[in-house]
């Protein structure tokens, strides 16, 4: 069966039938709209590369070829050569709805110098024909930050986070008002007072302080961050401690979670408490993304170096712009959220010396996979202060 030919093949057929003039016209437009493109995509601080089926680079701008140090011949580079350190089998391998997921991973490199990168990769399939888009953050400068530096960092959006926090606390407070008044007016009211209404009215109280528990517990946890405790813990009964935890609430949504372990489970070192934190985050945020019914598979993996938990819910799955201000104080997309869960999730991951990826796709749900370090070979992720200070 002979293949469909490609959108180049019908262009170049195209071109015969435009006389000369017109074709010489529209090369020249063609031209200027390219120049146009490259002077864009060439001032940017974002390395932008685009890639085929293969793996083969196509397109490569100023800032991605300093990050990676590209050499000008790139016909027998494939981009899996280049980062291996990104699982391209799995991120774009051969399955369809692997080129309709997105992904956001930090690695770090050390050619052409050390740099820790942020990746974005946003894949397409049009006509059978399939490319993705790969955009390099550099994040060094602020992995090489050391606890005073980040502390000073937050101790600049505090003002701003404290803002939006009592904008957030606003609805809540308003609620519990109304609801006492209600219930006061059918207490005073004498013969009027319903038992179940009441009741209503206090389970309705209960779970709106619930609510102002938890956003303050979470801006607390976001802007004070408490010092870790290592210690040899198992991620499956951390887990399972969470999900007790959370049991409840997941009933009333409907959700079902499965959990999908090798037998064989070494611990790790990690502060238990933090590590719940970060459990009860991700589990929060899958849940607010389903629907009643949706499902939350935790699986977890192992090779000779990692420990890797995964989460993959069947909720609504976010697009670029939601993946690239995931991380954000108080962006969040979900109803309910407030944003810090994030924050608090990757600082959690990020002390652990561990790496946090992310998978979706709008519709298909998300994937966020924790890759631990197996014991003995955790890498620290910032500098000792007395390095800084020799």
């Amino acid at each position: 069966m002979q293949e469909k030919a490609s959108f180049q093949d019908r262009f170049i057929e195209r071109l015969d039938a435009i006389d000369s003039n017109s074709l010489q016209a529209y090369i020249v437009h063609l031209f200027r709209e390219r120049g146009f493109f490259e002077s864009v995509f060439n001032a940017i601080h974002e390395g932008i590369l685009v890639i085929d089926r293969h793996f083969s680079i196509k397109y490569f701008n100023s800032a991605a070829k300093t990050l990676l140090g590209l050499p000008d011949d790139l016909r027998k580079l494939k981009i899996s050569k280049l980062l291996p350190q990104l699982d391209w089998g799995k991120l774009l391998g051969g399955k369809t709805e692997s080129w309709t997921r997105m992904a956001r991973q930090e690695i770090e490199i050390d050619y052409p110098v050390h740099r820790w990168l942020q990746v974005y990769i946003v894949p397409q399939e049009k006509e059978k024909e399939r490319f993705a888009t790969i955009i390099l953050h550099d994040v060094t400068e602020r992995r090489k930050q050391t606890d005073e530096e980040l502390e000073s960092r937050t101790a600049g959006v505090v003002a701003m986070l404290a803002g939006s926090v009592a904008h957030e606390i606003g609805n809540p407070l308003n609620s519990l008002y109304l609801n006492l008044q209600l219930l006061e007016h059918d207490l005073k009211d004498g013969g009027g007072f319903d038992r179940e209404e009441a009741l209503e009215t206090v389970v309705s109280c209960r779970g709106e302080v619930q609510r102002l528990d938890n956003l303050i517990r979470q801006f607390l946890t976001a802007v004070r961050p408490s010092g870790m405790t290592f210690q040899m813990v198992d991620l499956r009964e951390l887990l399972l401690d969470t999900l007790k935890f959370m049991r409840h609430e997941l009933e009333l949504r409907s959700l079902t979670v499965r959990c999908d372990f090798p037998e064989s489970w070494p611990m790790i070192s990690g502060d238990a408490e933090q590590l719940k934190q970060a459990f009860y985050n991700i589990i929060k945020n899958a849940a607010q993304a389903m629907n009643s019914g949706g499902e939350l598979l935790i699986a977890g993996s192992l090779d000779e170096n990692n420990v890797v938990l995964e989460f993959a819910d069947s909720g609504k799955g976010v697009n670029v712009r939601e993946l690239s201000m995931m991380f954000e104080p108080f962006a969040s997309f979900k109803k309910g959220g407030n944003g810090l869960g994030m924050m608090i999730i990757e600082r959690v991951v990020r002390a652990h010396g561990a790496e946090l990826i992310l998978n979706s796709a709008p519709d298909e749900g998300m994937t966020i996979a924790i890759s631990f370090p197996r014991q003995g070979r955790r890498h620290r992720m910032l500098p000792d202060k007395s390095e800084k200070q020799e």
